[in-house]
């Protein structure tokens, strides 16, 4: 099940750097960040799940590739949303 509207709406306001903000590195790391968190839920429940478990994958190594991208142009940025989104780094 995707985000809600207005979940998406509410993450995209918490981490946007600009008033039309909605695509920085940012706001992309946390959509993915929810949408994992989300999908990591259903798995505890239906653990035979495969398929939704290689969308989770494919979802976490996208945000690692966001994440090594926005560490590799701004350290301060990146420590600053690691440590707001509370993952381990």
């Amino acid at each position: 099940m995707p985000l809600t509207k207005t979940t998406k709406q509410q993450i995209i306001t918490d981490f946007q750097l600009g008033k039309n903000d909605t695509g920085s590195v940012e706001v992309q790391t946390a959509l993915l960040s929810a949408r994992i968190k989300q999908l990591s839920q259903h798995l505890k429940e239906h653990l035979k799940d495969n398929h939704s478990r290689r969308g989770l994958l494919h979802l976490v190594n996208k945000r690692r590739r966001l994440l090594r991208y926005l560490m590799s142009m701004d350290q301060a940025r990146y420590k600053k949303l690691i440590k707001k989104l509370g993952l381990k780094k």
